[in-house]
């Protein structure tokens, strides 16, 4: 493992927390090989019956290192994306996955939340997917899975727009379970996941099967990717990230489709 994501393993209950709160938790290549690692491990040890990701800080996630987006944009791609691993990783997890979110959760740190079985919001959460921001597309199968959770005008105006969603529309709209005080997120995460590693593994492990058409969810992702893949080479993507570098707002109006 690596200083970046921190994995123990208690009474059932595996739990991995991102640890780079001096740059908002940014996710680099990296750290997304270890996420990957702890779900396979999760899905494999028999000694985990709950995963529960949490973060550090007073965000969850400012999503992909954009530095890297930026890198990979003119053309140092690296040998491999762990961002893919991990991805499938919590697509194909029979484990039940628990989150707690704080502050922002930006990008991936929402797109994920989809996968997941139980999400815990505090009171000061927001969920943002800026992915035209930044002139990408969704990943993680949530260009399918957001619309079918919350309706297609809905999804749309979150991926357009990029705005951050409040914590209780997002628990009225049915991303998340419950809202709690910030004072309170990691007790009441790990009550949850403690409650959950005492049931029926094989029951909850069949129950997600059912739930979830893995395979399905794999190959739109694979779509995405593809996709996203172009978007990061193309000349609107170099604009938003200079843009990003410059702090100021990309224009997009001089780029020719």
């Amino acid at each position: 493992m690596i200083p970046e994501i921190t994995v123990e393993l208690s009474s059932g209950v595996l739990t991995v927390t991102i640890s780079r709160a001096d740059k908002k938790n940014a996710l680099t290549n990296v750290m997304y090989g270890a996420l990957a690692d702890a779900v396979e491990r999760a899905n494999t040890d028999g000694d985990v019956r709950v995963l529960l990701f949490q973060a550090d800080g007073d965000l969850f996630t400012a999503g992909n290192d954009v530095s890297e987006f930026a890198a990979e944009s003119d053309g140092h791609v690296p040998e491999v994306r762990h961002v893919a691993r991990f991805l499938k990783s919590i697509t194909n997890s029979t484990t039940p996955l628990v989150a707690a979110v704080q502050g922002k959760a930006v990008g991936v740190g929402t797109t994920m939340l989809l996968h997941c079985d139980y999400v815990l919001l505090t009171e000061d959460a927001q969920l943002m997917t800026p992915f035209v921001n930044l002139a990408l597309v969704p990943e993680a199968a949530s260009s399918y899975l957001l619309p079918l959770r919350i309706g297609h005008v809905r999804a749309f105006e979150m991926f357009a727009l990029g705005e951050g969603l409040p914590a209780q529309q997002a628990v009225a709209w049915g991303i998340a379970n419950k809202i709690v005080a910030a004072a309170e997120l990691r007790t009441e995460a790990r009550r949850i996941a403690e409650r959950i590693a005492t049931k029926s593994t094989g029951s909850l492990t069949s129950m997600k099967r059912l739930m979830r058409d893995s395979e399905k969810l794999i190959a739109h992702m694979d779509s995405e990717r593809a996709t996203f893949l172009e978007r990061l080479a193309s000349a609107e993507a170099k604009e938003a990230f200079a843009a990003f570098a410059q702090k100021r707002k990309p224009d997009f109006t001089k780029i020719v489709k």
